[in-house]
């Protein structure tokens, strides 16, 4: 069990100012078998789905913008949170601006769902 004093509170853009990697998520929690990550996003990423769990994108700063393979396209702009169904195929992008965002999905999660691109990262770093 988890010692009382060693809670606490995490200062979330402290730890956006500890990476300077583009759409490479780094975890700064983990509850009830999910992972709180954070990631710097700017340009485009590739497309792709999560068969399997649903994704929750946070913007701290900037305007995320996702597009849907249906034409659909949503913006998410600070303070705003999307949720993005399993088994829906998006591509996250951004216009040229640095977004920082929060990811919560669960622990097995794979960066870039069901393909795997120059992009895709494996091993995620705890900062």
């Amino acid at each position: 069990m988890q010692n009382v004093k060693d809670i606490q509170p995490i200062n979330i853009m402290e730890k956006f100012s500890l990476f300077e990697k583009l759409w490479t998520p780094h975890i700064i929690g983990e509850l009830n078998g999910q992972y709180v990550k954070l990631c710097k996003l700017k340009g485009d990423f590739v497309w792709h789905k999560h068969d399997n769990e649903d994704e929750l994108f946070m913007v701290f700063k900037g305007v995320l913008r996702m597009d849907f393979r249906d034409g659909h396209s949503v913006e998410v702009k600070e303070g705003e949170v999307l949720i993005v169904p399993k088994g829906i195929e998006h591509r996250p992008y951004t216009n040229g601006d640095v977004v920082l965002n929060l990811l919560f999905e669960p622990k097995d999660t794979a960066h870039t769902g069901d393909v795997e691109t120059d992009q895709t990262v494996k091993d995620l770093d705890w900062i």
